[in-house]
Order: structure tokens, then C-alpha cells, then sequence
């Protein structure tokens, strides 16, 4: 059966550039799936997508003109139900036969086989396999609906009736198999073998395809368009690399992937053009001036060999004039006022110090449940200073209190009211520019890290203790209304808070409690709502109906719990064990800073030879101990009177207390590596020992010898987990 390569192109107006690249390869994607899934290619069939700002197309080798035949077995009914007494065909089984495209003349040749406990009747064909026109026509279809469109339009179509459903409006279908065009159809168009170029630059229009595996190059070559996304990608790549070369300086252009990624996705035939604005606006902060090129011109800045801004930028072109200097000029022009506007902004705003916007964050709506961002603020203030104060002493509380006053007021500011991407930023310049000092400024534009994973930590200590109140204010606030993720919605990024306040706990080995600082942050916001609630208008009202309906003591075992779920997630990302995970996890360690060391320990216990043995023990005495239900901790020596549980008391203690000096020190490792010493005394005590004794006394000592023994080997991690 012959084959040959096959292209299908769905030539559109503009798409959007940001979903560009996840639409090429979803429609080349599906296609390939469901001539997959028809047999219409080959085991060594490949793929390969193209997308443009004008087309989405894909290229598949080795294609079939036609599916093979398949063999195909239908199942008719049971055998006493189809034949009658003398073997005959019944009414129900030509019916059936009937619908299947056979008749009588089949009866002989079926086939009997169990179903079961039933003998049935089978019908052996072969199934003719489908065309390309067929396949390819239903691959289509499945393509466009499968698309993950952000948002579809309705267009009309030529003969002014119909209308159609899609991303853009689509004006051209390409389907060659090989040389051949396939007759299919789709958004009111019929396939054929030409498609366009680029719109000022293609050197023929229509662009004419003879055969499937020129697209690429018939494009390049007439069209002036690289239809590939990733060969356009990498010629930006290259062009904006030798741009930076011919600046000199050692500059480079600023690497941003999403931002290329829509710079590829806005044009066909890149061409990179060296431009540059007045230095006046370097005195802006270049944050500012790196934001407004990029988000509103989509130029690539450039950067000097220290990472700082220069006044020149890159520009990535779709056209490639004999001379380019109207464009040039043209995008000068254009970034100016930009430029303009953010220094104008920067000027405006350092007239005013930033503690005097402060009360005004009182006019700002944080949640209608909570309050005002200035309820909000002074909520921070205090569980910052509480922070500061466990963790550092007065000093650290005082310079932590200071920048959660600050650490908002930037949001209103005309710069971020602009570029609310800057808040904190904005806050850090205008702090230093006050004269507040380094290390309240930091701790200002810190605040609101770790923002994503990855995101680098608060650099000083004010800065982590602002961003722990900041994070554990949102969690015990919202928490505390009700207001919970769920499982695929989580409005207020509590996840993302949760696993922000893990993570400077733990990287940062904080001398912190979970349950103390959750205890200071519903305290706060306990204080906060009912001084709320002493006014006299409606959101005192509502404050009072959030405080009535805050169970501080139900918020924080609820809030425990998400955190340490959170804990776990993470710790398995880095690849450790669920076992090992939860050996550690489900202790519920206060510091969170120790976890690491208590995970290296586990996993170097479980290397041990006693490993197994005493994992295998503590689960059984968990089990015992979970069954006795309230155990004292106690043993009377006078009640051991098996050589075995007399030989485990006498061992027990000293380990123990050499286990737990170990523990104390941090020491996890050597103390789990002491407690392996117990194997033998426990194993032992299992084999001689009855621990449910009839006498109620020996009973009660035994259990109490196990609780002791259970409580001494299980505080680096619960061993039970490790058992398998």
C-alpha cells in the first residue's frame, strides 16, 4: 500500500501571539493522534508543526493512501437465543445479521464461543479500512475543536448566510499527500495547494505548493515567511546575539522567554534592529524603564556586562527595508513618551515621602470580611514585630514593624498604579529615598517573595520576618472567614503562601515554631476584628460576624494542616520517598527548619541491616498500642518477670537516654543509628513475651514498657511509615 508525506495548512488572520505557540502544537498534535488512531500511518511515521501569526500547518511522514483492512469479530447474542431447536436462524439473529450488513447465507459460517457462562454467536469480518479523504477529514474536525482556543469568534462566511466558529477567521486549507491534494473541508473552505506569504515581502501571491515537503522552504523562498516556530525562535535568537556584538561594550540583550515567545509569535520574517532613547531617562529606576519596553513596545532592552541598563534596545522587526532608518526613527519616536511617562511618574511620586500614603490605604478595599488594606497593614505590623521579637529580639521587631508599615504604601503611587507589576520595587526606591536605609528598603520589595517556585528568598532577616507575617496574615485572615482553596480553584494563591512560608522555614532554619507563629497570627487577628467591630457602621457589622464566626483553635489545626499536606507535596518533588516523607511529616515537627536533617537521618537509617526489623516492630507496636487506647508511659520492675521483657527494660533505658541526648543535639542520624541497637531486645521480646497477659497488672506494665520504648524511638521520625 503506497504512502507519502502529507501537509495540511489552516492559513488565518492574525492569532493571538501569546496562545500561538500552544496552538500550533495542539493542531499538529491532534491531527497526527487521529490519523495515529484511524491507521493511516506508518510505525516510523514523524511529525513535525509549523505555526505563524497567519498559519498553523503540519507536516507527517509516511501517510497511507488507504487504512489497511482489520480483522473484526461482532458479537451477536447467545446461541439459544439465535438458533432455534433444529439449528435454524431465528428473527432476532437475521436482524441482527441484517444490521451488520450480512444475511442468511452467513448463518453456517458463524462462529460459537463461551461468554462467559453462556455459548454465543460471533461474526467473523473484516472491516475495510478508511481513505485518507476520510481520515483525514474527521483528524481535521477533531483538530479545530480540540483547539485550546482563549476565546473563539464568530465570522461570516462568503456566500453571506453561513457563519463559523474559530480563533480568527480562516481564509485558505492546504491538503497534500504528496502531489495530490485531498479532497476535505473545513470552516467553509476546500482544500488546495496554494497559500500566502508575508504581506509586504512575499515575492509571489499566491504561493503555490507542488508537493508536501517543500512547505518550509516554498515559503522561505517565495513567501518571505519561516513557517516553523522554533527555526523563527532560534533566528531571533541569533539576530538579537549579533545585534548586541555590533553595540559592543560586552552589552547583551535582556533574556526574557515569554517575551520572545511573543515577539516569535508576532512576526513571520524576523529582522533585529539596533535603536536607542536619551540617557536623561536613565536616572529612572530600570526596572521602570525594562517593564514599559517590554510590556507595552515588546523590545528586548539591553544590558551591560554588571546587568545594568544601557539607553539601548532591540527591536524586532517584520520587515526588512533597504533602509531601515524610518523604522528605526519610527520606534524612537514611539518609546519616548513611553520613557517619558515613567519618568514623569518616578518624579511625581518622590515628592511625597512614602509613609505619608500610609492612612490612605485605609480607602482601599482589601476584603469585604476583613477590613481595609490599612486593617490589613496594621495586622502585618503586628504579627511582623511578634516574628521579629521570637526570632531576634527588639531590635529585629522594631525594623520589622517599620517596613510592614511601609511595605504597601507603594500601591499608591502613580508608578504602580501604572505598573502594578512594580509594587514593592517602587516601594524599596521611594524607601531609600527617603533615608530609611538598606535594610527596611529590601525588606520592603522582599515582602511578597518567594512569589512562584524557584523565586529567590527575602535577603535579611527584617525582610523574612515581613514576608512570614505578610504570607501568615492571608492565611489565618482567609482561613479564618472560611474562604479555602478547593480542588482546582484557589482564588487568593494560598498554596502559593503556604509553600512561601515552608520554604523560609525550612532554607532559612528558622528558630520558629508552626504552631507559635500561627498562634500569633490569629491572636492578631482576633485583636484586630474586634476592634473592628466597635464602630458603628457596616463593616463593623461585618467585622463582628467574622469574629463571631472565627474558631481560632479549629483555623489553626485546619491551617496545620494544609501546611504540612503542603510540606509533603514539596518534599516528594524533591525526591524523597512517600515513605520517607511521611515517616518525618507525620510527627508534625514544630520547626519546620529541621526537617531536612530528620529526612537525611531517616534515609540513612533505612540503609541499616536493624532497619526492616525495627520499622516492622514499631508498626506492630503502634498497632498494639492503638488498640490498648490510653497507655501510661510507666514500668514497674517488680511486674517483669520474663527474661526477655526484663532484658528489653534493662536495655531500653540507657539507649534511650543516649538516643535522646543525641536527639537534643540534632544529632538525628546518630540517634536513630544508637536506637538500632534495641533490634535484638525487641525481637526477642516478640518471640517470648505475651504482651495481653491475663493478668490485668502484667498486662498494663508490658504496654507501658512498649509505650516508653515506642515514645523513645519514634521522636526523629514515626519507623512505623518505613515498614512495608
Amino acid at each position: 500500500m503506497t504512502t507519502a508525506n502529507l501537509l495540511v495548512e489552516l492559513f488565518v488572520e492574525e492569532l493571538p501571539p501569546k496562545a500561538l505557540r500552544k496552538l500550533g502544537e495542539a493542531f499538529a498534535a491532534v491531527l497526527f493522534e487521529q490519523l495515529q488512531a484511524q491507521g493511516l500511518t506508518l510505525a516510523g511515521s514523524t511529525l513535525m508543526s509549523f505555526a505563524s501569526p497567519r498559519r498553523l500547518a503540519a507536516h507527517v511522514t509516511e501517510v497511507r493512501e488507504r487504512a489497511e483492512d482489520k480483522a473484526v469479530s461482532h458479537k451477536l447474542m447467545p446461541v439459544s437465543v439465535g438458533l432455534d431447536a433444529e439449528g435454524r436462524a431465528t428473527p432476532a439473529l437475521l436482524k441482527k445479521l441484517q444490521a451488520l450488513g450480512a444475511d442468511v447465507a452467513a448463518v453456517p459460517s458463524l462462529r460459537r464461543a463461551m461468554d462467559g457462562k453462556v455459548e454465543a454467536l460471533f461474526l467473523d469480518a473484516a472491516a475495510s479500512g478508511v481513505t485518507l479523504a476520510q481520515g483525514l477529514q474527521k483528524a481535521l474536525t477533531e483538530a479545530i475543536v480540540k483547539l485550546p482556543i482563549p476565546k473563539v469568534m464568530t465570522y461570516q462566511l462568503a456566500d453571506g448566510w453561513s457563519d463559523v466558529k474559530f480563533v480568527r477567521p480562516a481564509h485558505g486549507l492546504v491538503a497534500l499527500h504528496g502531489e495530490r491534494v485531498v479532497p476535505v473541508q473545513a470552516l467553509g473552505l476546500s482544500a488546495g495547494n496554494t497559500t500566502h506569504g508575508h504581506r509586504f515581502e512575499a515575492a509571489v501571491d499566491p504561493v503555490v505548493l507542488r508537493h508536501a515537503d517543500e512547505y518550509a522552504a516554498r515559503l522561505a523562498q517565495d513567501g518571505a515567511v519561516i513557517a516553523s516556530f522554533e527555526a523563527r525562535r532560534a533566528e531571533i535568537v541569533r539576530q538579537l546575539a549579533a545585534a548586541a556584538a555590533r553595540v559592543g561594550g560586552g552589552v547583551r540583550a535582556i533574556e526574557d522567554d515569554a517575551l520572545l515567545d511573543e515577539v516569535t509569535a508576532l512576526v513571520e520574517r524576523p529582522n533585529v534592529l539596533i535603536c536607542r532613547f536619551d540617557t536623561e531617562f536613565l536616572e529612572v529606576p530600570q526596572e521602570c524603564l525594562i517593564l514599559t519596553m517590554k510590556a507595552n513596545q515588546k523590545y528586548f532592552p539591553l544590558l551591560d556586562t554588571e546587568g545594568k541598563l544601557t539607553n539601548g534596545f532591540l527591536v524586532v522587526s517584520n520587515i526588512s527595508p533597504a533602509d531601515a532608518g524610518a523604522v528605526i526613527g519610527g520606534n524612537e519616536r514611539v518609546v519616548r513618551p513611553r520613557l517619558a511617562d515613567a519618568k514623569f511618574f518616578f518624579d511625581q511620586d518622590r515628592r511625597r515621602p512614602l509613609g505619608s500614603r500610609v492612612p490612605g490605604l485605609d480607602r482601599v478595599v482589601y476584603h469585604n470580611k476583613l477590613g481595609s488594606q490599612g486593617r490589613r497593614t496594621q495586622r502585618v505590623r503586628a504579627i511582623a514585630a511578634g516574628i521579629g521579637r521570637q526570632w531576634g529580639g527588639d531590635v529585629l521587631a522594631n525594623k520589622a514593624e517599620q517596613a510592614a508599615a511601609l511595605a504597601k504604601a507603594d500601591l499608591l503611587t502613580d508608578m504602580v498604579g501604572e505598573f502594578p507589576e512594580l509594587q514593592g520595587t517602587m516601594g524599596r526606591y521611594y524607601a531609600l529615598n527617603d533615608g530609611l536605609g538598606a535594610e527596611v528598603a529590601d525588606a520592603i520589595e522582599d515582602h511578597y517573595r518567594p512569589r512562584f517556585a524557584g523565586d529567590a528568598l527575602p535577603r535579611n532577616e527584617v525582610g523574612v520576618a515581613v514576608a512570614l507575617a505578610d504570607k501568615l496574615e492571608t492565611l489565618t485572615g482567609l482561613f479564618g472567614i472560611g474562604s479555602l482553596p478547593t480542588g482546582d480553584r484557589d482564588p487568593f494563591a494560598l498554596r502559593r503562601h503556604a509553600l512561601g512560608v515552608i520554604r523560609m522555614l525550612v532554607e532559612r532554619d528558622l528558630p520558629l515554631r508552626l504552631a507559635d507563629l500561627l498562634e500569633l497570627a490569629l491572636a492578631v487577628l482576633h485583636e484586630d476584628l474586634a476592634a473592628q467591630a466597635k464602630g458603628g457602621d457596616a463593616a463593623a457589622s461585618q467585622a463582628g460576624e467574622s469574629l463571631k464566626a472565627l474558631d481560632s483553635g479549629k483555623v489553626a489545626e485546619a491551617l496545620s494542616d494544609f501546611i504540612y499536606d503542603r510540606l509533603g507535596g514539596l518534599l516528594r518533588e524533591q525526591g524523597f520517598s512517600s515513605k520517607e516523607v511521611d515517616a518525618v511529616v507525620s510527627l508534625r515537627p514544630q520547626r519546620l527548619g529541621e526537617v531536612p536533617q530528620r529526612l537525611a537521618a531517616v534515609r540513612e537509617f533505612a540503609l541499616l541491616p536493624e532497619a526492616p526489623a525495627l520499622a516492622a516492630a514499631n508498626k506492630r507496636i503502634a498497632n498494639i498500642l492503638k488498640k490498648a487506647l490510653d497507655v501510661d508511659a510507666h514500668v514497674s520492675e517488680l511486674l517483669l518477670r520474663e527474661p526477655a521483657e526484663r532484658a528489653l527494660h534493662a536495655a531500653t533505658g540507657p539507649i534511650a537516654a543516649r538516643a535522646g541526648a543525641q536527639f537534643d543535639a540534632g544529632d538525628y542520624a546518630g540517634s536513630l543509628q544508637t536506637l538500632a541497637a534495641l533490634r535484638g531486645p525487641v525481637d526477642d521480646f516478640f518471640d517470648g513475651v505475651m504482651v495481653n497477659a491475663e493478668e490485668m497488672d502484667l498486662r498494663l506494665n508490658r504496654l507501658g514498657l512498649l509505650a516508653t520504648l515506642h515514645a523513645a524511638m519514634n521522636r526523629v521520625a514515626d519507623l512505623s511509615k518505613l515498614a512495608s
